[in-house]
């Protein structure tokens, strides 16, 4: 008898999970607590374009939908770096072909909704949960109240179903804990004709030191911006408070982008500034009736590019573990929990990681050439080296877990490699390569 199904929130992970469900032959029903997107203006200045590489399309291809979501992506095959001086650099992203694709987290969400309702999923929207009774199985919102055999809490970062469990569970584990900088969508509009200002098939940023812009493109020739920067501080949020001061930040900071934006003032003033959490949490699940999937189990920051991509391999794992289990639900959300957990927890850590490297080190000469020379060594030794963004983006049969912990060895060796006086004349000599190898082993 297959269990009767509630999704709490229809963003990306919830309406991806209730194809996957819908596919399975459970009968599913989705709450979102916002109104239809499909039908509504969403606010401006929110969005932070995603960017989807090879572990969600995977969980896409699944259930038979990545072709129809990969006609609204944009193929992003590096870094282009922008450095304070006017000069740019290219940073391939992977090994030739190899490319991550930036979408409208809006698109994506409503092209979704759309394939979950031909699934014949119920949507229903403006219903914000506010407590689950556990002894019940009842879900209740603001006018309704709905009795499940099974709940899934994907309602994101700040999810009500997560709030619920956690209050009623002796042991909840929690922990979130913020970065030190906010982040403000700024928009380059198309050129005449919907022409791209910025060259189209790259990840642009901006890198200077404690902070950085970036620019994602979108299909209609505009850029989705996003400013991340300091919270407090000499250089900070809270001291651009006139129009004055910030156009004089962007002159002197990110001259290039500001003939890009003419109402630049006015997005700055008008877009709010969000903060940026980490969330882990344990457990996730309770018995065979209730887990929390997405960014309500594991929030991270988003650089990493893999916050979305993280969500829809939750879908995909557990797509397998319903297979090899059928409807044990005991088992399938045990396993899920042991399994997601640690790879949780790994990403989380991989993306803080990340901002660092992105802010401060993607403009490091120094830095350039130990990419160069891990990139020199992966395409001679393919099996042996895998740099740690290409193990994360381009190798979904490594878990992040695994990831983790390739990239912190790898990373050692290269910083005994960096100390060498002479690395800037023997960085591409046979006996540096050989001295590599055998560090690995």
């Amino acid at each position: 008898m297959k269990k009767d199904v509630v999704i709490i929130g229809a963003g990306l992970v919830g309406s991806l999970l209730s194809i996957y469900l819908a596919k399975k032959g459970y009968k599913v029903s989705l709450y979102e607590r916002r109104g239809d997107m499909r039908k509504e203006e969403v606010e401006a200045g929110r969005s932070i374009n995603l960017a989807l590489s090879d572990r969600g399309i995977k969980a896409l291809k699944e259930v038979g939908i990545a072709d129809d979501v990969l006609r609204i992506a944009i193929p992003m095959h590096g870094r282009r770096i922008h450095n304070l001086d006017g000069s740019q650099a290219f940073q391939p992203y992977g090994k030739q072909g190899q490319y991550i694709n930036s979408v409208s987290r809006r698109e994506l969400n409503c092209k979704l909704m759309d394939l979950a309702e031909q699934h014949g999923i119920s949507l229903h929207f403006n219903k914000k949960c506010t407590h689950i009774d556990w002894k019940t199985n009842t879900v209740f919102f603001e006018d309704v109240q709905v009795k499940s055999d099974l709940i899934f809490g994907a309602d994101g970062a700040y999810s009500a179903a997560r709030l619920s469990h956690m209050l009623q569970h002796p042991k909840f584990e929690y922990h979130q804990y913020y970065i030190d900088c906010g982040y403000k969508e700024l928009s380059i509009p198309p050129g005449p004709g919907g022409e791209f200002l910025l060259e189209k098939n790259a990840l642009h940023i901006w890198p200077r030191r404690d902070y950085m812009l970036i620019a994602l493109p979108n299909m209609d020739g505009s850029f989705t911006g996003t400013l991340f920067f300091p919270f407090e501080g000499e250089l900070s949020f809270e001291k651009l408070t006139t129009p004055e001061a910030v156009s004089r930040f962007f002159n002197d900071t990110f001259p290039d982008v500001v003939s890009l934006i003419p109402d630049l003032v006015h997005q700055f003033f008008n877009h709010p500034t969000s903060s940026l959490v980490t969330v882990k949490c344990l457990p996730w699940i309770r018995d065979d009736k209730f887990c929390l999937i997405g960014d309500a189990a594991h929030a991270i920051v988003p650089f990493f590019g893999q916050g979305m991509n993280a969500g829809f391999e939750d879908c995909s794992v557990l797509n397998e573990l319903m297979d090899k289990h059928k409807d044990d639900w005991t088992t399938i959300l045990n396993e899920f929990q042991t399994l997601r957990k640690p790879d949780a927890d790994a990403i989380a850590d991989l993306a803080v990681n990340n901002f660092v490297e992105m802010r401060a080190r993607t403009a490091d000469p120094k830095f350039l050439l130990q990419k160069k020379i891990e990139a020199k060594l992966h395409e001679h030794y393919p099996e042996k080296w895998i740099p740690a963004y290409s193990q994360v983006t381009f190798s979904p049969h490594i878990r992040y877990s695994e990831a983790l912990r390739n990239s912190q060895r790898q990373e050692e060796i290269m910083q005994q490699v960096m100390d060498r006086p002479d690395i800037e004349q023997k960085w591409d000599s046979p006996d540096l390569e050989k001295e590599i190898l055998s560090m690995i082993h």
